[in-house]
């Protein structure tokens, strides 16, 4: 029925090398620990930031003790003409990221403008600029 035949024995020179390509392949997997990343807690705080200053309509709506604590601008800016265009959203997220870091966890917007053409600042075709006044509220203890 069925024929069999032997088959010749491994040689030692032919095992020697598939000994030594897995161990090669073994051992080239071994410092997949050594990886870096951007994850450390200082990068997590400066992008969360902007979520602990709160954006308030006026001043009549701090509630509690509140301290004016300086002026801050964010920029939203789009520097080639193929790239996404400038808003409100990222220099009003960028103005609160530096409100929070001068101490401050409420801003009032006084207003935000959009600059096209701008022949002073080269590096943006086009951009959008928030102001906005940056304040310590005193927390309500609980």
């Amino acid at each position: 029925m069925y024929k069999t035949t032997k088959t010749a024995p491994l040689n030692n020179k032919y095992l020697t090398h598939v000994v030594v390509l897995m161990a090669l392949a073994i051992t080239g997997c071994a410092k997949i620990n050594d990886v870096s990343t951007n994850l450390d807690r200082d990068n997590f705080k400066h992008y969360f930031s902007p979520t602990k200053v709160k954006i308030v309509e006026k001043e009549q709506d701090l509630a509690g003790k509140f301290k004016f604590i300086g002026l801050v601008e964010g920029e939203s800016c789009q520097e080639k003409a193929y790239h996404a265009a400038p808003n409100e959203i990222d220099a009003r997220t960028e103005a609160r990221r530096k409100a929070y870091q001068l101490g401050a966890n409420a801003i009032i917007f006084s207003q935000c403008v959009m600059i096209t053409d701008d022949k002073a600042a080269k590096y943006c075709q086009a951009s959008t600029v928030c102001y906005g006044r940056a304040f310590k509220v005193e927390q309500e203890k609980k």
